[in-house]
């Protein structure tokens, strides 16, 4: 485990801050993206549909141009450049902060160029070993999720004895290859990975000790939106999981929750529903704080 001490509150100045739980706004600029593939692969559409998250009130806005959805196939770096570069420099001239979803250094390295201000790594750095160069140089907050295997072969790597354990440790492993290459302390947001070589008990169980990873004292990102394992847990009578769409209250009620526990931000599809349930979770703890503050 890594020995640096760090704390949230030293979080680098490139990282929304907004007083609340962040919500970053997911923008799939892909044909296959598991609940929105295909609904922004024109630059116009995904070009107001992130405006529509921003003026909503998203944090950051996240551009992906490759699906990470279970079994998808890989593109190739210029397809994925090709995607997500016209609308993040639209976005850019209009100032919508925004972070890159890429495990590739050239595909970072060119958004950040065009006016992306945060790397979303779902590999945690292990998928491109130029991605901490990037990220070093650049000197822009890094999302390391934890990761075992591209999208074709997580599945098969979802075995654990302690899920909560081995994620700290494998995160911790990122953190400090991180900062061999460079990286500030304060760069860092750790995310753990949920669905990704995960089954919904490792979900779960990551959800309910989030403890673990915030006592790294690095930001946490929650991604649980729309996920299989909230399908799962809906599911109707005949057993089927419920479809992606009519997961948006689940996925609500796990941002009040990650807030709660102290997570840096939540990352979603539907920002509206996310931002009032970070603000309901701010104003809970809020008056707990009050509340205990007057009794003190």
């Amino acid at each position: 485990m890594t020995s640096v001490s760090h704390t949230v509150g030293d979080s680098h100045p490139g990282l929304p801050n907004p007083g609340r739980c962040a919500v970053m706004g997911v923008l799939n600029v892909t044909p296959d993206s598991f609940s929105d593939g295909g609904r922004y692969v024109v630059v116009d559409d995904a070009i107001a549909h992130a405006h529509r998250m921003w003026h909503r009130g998203a944090d950051l806005i996240d551009v992906g141009g490759e699906s990470t959805r279970p079994g998808a196939s890989r593109v190739d770096a210029s397809t994925e450049i090709e995607r997500v570069l016209p609308v993040i420099r639209a976005l850019a001239e209009d100032g919508v902060a925004m972070s890159v979803d890429t495990t590739r250094a050239a595909v970072a390295a060119a958004a950040l160029e065009a006016g992306a201000q945060v790397i979303n790594d779902v590999s945690g750095g292990l998928a491109d070993p130029g991605m901490a160069r990037v990220a070093a140089e650049s000197d822009v907050p890094w999302v390391l999720m934890h990761w075992r295997g591209h999208s074709k072969d997580m599945n098969a790597l979802a075995t654990y004895d302690d899920v909560v354990g081995e994620v700290r440790d494998e995160l911790s492993a990122r953190v400090d290859a991180a900062l061999a290459a460079g990286v500030r302390p304060e760069a860092i947001v750790l995310d753990p990975g949920l669905g990704f070589a995960k089954r919904a008990e490792h979900d779960w169980a990551l959800l309910g000790r989030l403890d673990v990873l915030l006592a790294l004292g690095f930001p946490v990102l929650v991604g649980a939106s729309r996920k299989r394992f909230l399908g799962r847990l809906l599911a109707g009578a005949d057993g089927e999981p419920r479809q992606a769409s009519g997961r948006e209250d689940a996925t609500a009620a796990v941002s009040t929750l990650a807030a709660a526990a102290g997570a840096w931000g939540v990352r979603v599809h539907e920002v509206g529903a996310s931002l009032d349930a970070v603000s309901v979770a701010a104003a809970w703890q809020g008056g707990a704080q009050t509340h205990g503050g007057a009794h003190a």
